[in-house]
């Protein structure tokens, strides 16, 4: 069985993470899974260089919040992290849970919570945020 794409993903993400040249990762390849390229390998060498990766220091991000699962007309649950991980960029990680990301999607967008996020919403929420990073950036 091949990889799907993002396992792939994962693994191209994990070799930048940890700096790995690109001779080491293919070193990597040949003697932890005995391929050549990504595209030969199986579940258990997918595994192996997880484990590798894992080694060096690699550990994928995991999901801040809830998930509201996939709702019709609703916002995605990668749109919902985005916002969450630009609210945490912005506020420098001073408020702890989402009351006040709450509240000022109250006052600025008339949503009560993230869970209530309609789909067309989401993006003028991400582009808003954004913007506020970068006026905060520049100041």
């Amino acid at each position: 069985m091949t990889l799907t794409n993002p396992q792939k993903t994962i693994l191209h993400v994990a070799k930048a993470k940890t700096n790995l040249s690109d001779a080491g990762y293919r070193s990597a390849l040949a003697q932890i899974a005995g391929v050549t390229s990504s595209t030969e390998l199986d579940r258990a060498g997918f595994e192996a260089m997880m484990g590798y990766f894992d080694y060096l220091g690699f550990r994928p991000k995991e999901a801040k919040g809830a998930s509201y699962g996939e709702r019709l007309g609703m916002a995605s649950w990668a749109q919902i992290e985005l916002i969450r991980t630009l609210w945490t960029e912005i506020t420098l990680g001073a408020y702890e849970g989402e009351a006040e990301l709450n509240t000022w999607l109250l006052r600025c967008f008339k949503v009560s919570s993230l869970r209530f996020l309609k789909k067309d919403t989401a993006p003028k929420v991400i582009t808003a945020m954004k913007a506020w990073k970068a006026r905060a950036k520049a100041a």
